[in-house]
């Protein structure tokens, strides 16, 4: 599975910059390749970011979290969600199952990893007590 160097390059942004909140990444079955489906901009919350999941299709996500440790410290955190939900293709699903290891690689920085095949396996409690 190939990476599109946007998929890098934006991950990079993300990371270094901070010009997004979140990016979610497709796999291009025609061209066997990992692309950029959508950018979030850094205003966007985290239900903007769930939100923009599709219900019945795999994707892969990384989200820059924002939070307040117990010692009132501001931090970060970029996470990586591989989102596979129950009604998607079993070939899709085996697809990115197969697939994420490899894209995980090519994003340096990923600090927190997270799987999910519905929403509630990705909350915000689940983000919040996975951040600390």
């Amino acid at each position: 599975m190939a990476v599109s160097d946007e998929c890098k390059l934006k991950f990079l942004e993300l990371k270094a910059k901070r010009n997004y909140r979140f990016i979610v990444f497709k796999i291009d079955e025609s061209i066997q390749q990992v692309k950029v489906e959508k950018l979030g901009s850094p205003e966007e919350t985290y239900d903007d970011f769930s939100n923009s999941l599709p219900d019945n299709e795999c994707r892969y996500a990384v989200f820059d979290f924002d939070f307040t440790t117990n010692e009132n410290v501001q931090k970060s955190k970029i996470f990586f969600i591989a989102w596979a939900p129950d009604t998607s293709r079993v070939r899709s699903k085996m697809l990115y199952a197969s697939s994420k290891d490899r894209f995980k690689r090519e994003l340096d920085g990923i600090q927190v990893e997270l799987q999910a095949t519905d929403p509630s396996e990705m909350s915000m409690d689940i983000v919040k007590s996975r951040a600390i």
